[in-house]
């Protein structure tokens, strides 16, 4: 029979490191940000704010050199540094950079950080009640197919959260009058700026669904809605 205490201590301990790994990340953006001021991407952020009803919306240029977006666990639109100098050397234009942006209001309205919070204390409490159980079945093996299959959660989960935030973005954009093909493009982008780099993903598609199956959803939500 499984024992309840340790896997109540493995939800304590998630919650307790989720909430540690955020208030770092916090620390780190606030020391390694600003806020992003660019006039040539004035015109898309006022028009993704005006169909939210917000005055704006704010974005941050955080200071590294990956190219990523990540919306912080308190809310903050942070574009790196690597990103937004894709941007300015006219490589992505201002409406794919804003298709990114809208992807990370996608998460933090539809509530990801707090659910990624209770989906890392569930997966804990899978890993240590199967490698209680497996580790008495397997000795030795158990503990490792523990990991994999919390792995294996934790992959899918955040497949799901990228297609809703994906979709949402693309709700967003369509409704600003931007549309939904340039975040298409961006994708695509994307795709060819990690074939050039030698196989080398850009951050922002890491731990993410395959590129092409993004597109096939947002064409259809595209087709659906000109439908």
């Amino acid at each position: 029979m499984i024992r309840v205490l340790p896997i109540l201590l493995a939800i304590l301990v998630a919650i307790a490191m989720y909430r540690f790994s955020a208030w770092r990340t916090a620390r780190e953006l606030d020391a390694r940000s600003t806020e992003l001021m660019d006039p040539a991407l004035r015109d898309v952020t006022s028009r993704m704010a005006g169909a939210l009803d917000l005055p704006r919306i704010k974005v941050n240029l955080y200071e590294i050199a990956p190219i990523n977006g990540l919306a912080a666990p308190d809310g903050r639109i942070f574009i790196t540094r690597g990103f937004y100098n894709k941007f300015k050397s006219g490589e992505i234009s201002a409406e794919e950079l804003a298709s990114v942006i809208a992807h990370e209001l996608g998460h933090v309205a539809l509530g990801h950080a707090r659910r990624r919070m209770i989906d890392f204390s569930g997966q804990n409490a899978l890993r240590t009640a199967l490698a209680m159980v497996l580790g008495r079945l397997i000795p030795g093996v158990g503990i490792l197919i523990a990991n994999f299959a919390a792995r294996l959660l934790a992959a899918r989960l955040s497949r799901g959260d990228e297609y809703e935030a994906d979709a949402y973005a693309a709700a967003l954009l369509t409704k600003a009058g931007i549309g939904v093909a340039p975040q298409i493009s961006m994708f695509r982008k994307l795709d060819a700026m990690s074939q050039g780099a030698g196989g080398v993903t850009p951050a922002w598609l890491m731990s993410h669904p395959k590129t092409d199956q993004r597109i096939a959803a947002l064409t259809q939500l595209q087709s659906r809605w000109e439908g």
